[in-house]
């Protein structure tokens, strides 16, 4: 499978894969090949999302109203 850099192509290509899968027009072996490119894929995209929600989970309001950029540890902000 190609690597996808950005969160935007892996989802083309996942939602060409899509189309693809639904068509149902490949033999059996391809479909299976290409549904793992799918769900993996698709595990990229979720790791970027996750990425994405603890950065903004990073960011914090004081007491002023200030938001504050505090370092993500990898342990939840409570």
């Amino acid at each position: 499978m190609t690597q996808y850099k950005d969160f935007e192509s892996a989802m083309k290509r996942l939602e060409e894969i899509v189309k693809i899968l639904e068509r149902g027009e490949l033999p059996l072996a391809s479909l299976l090949e290409i549904y793992e490119e799918g769900v993996k894929l698709q595990n990229f995209c979720q790791e970027k999302l996750d990425e994405a929600e603890r950065k903004v989970e990073i960011l914090v309001r004081k007491s002023e109203g200030a938001l504050e950029r505090i370092p993500f540890s990898g342990d939840k902000q409570d």
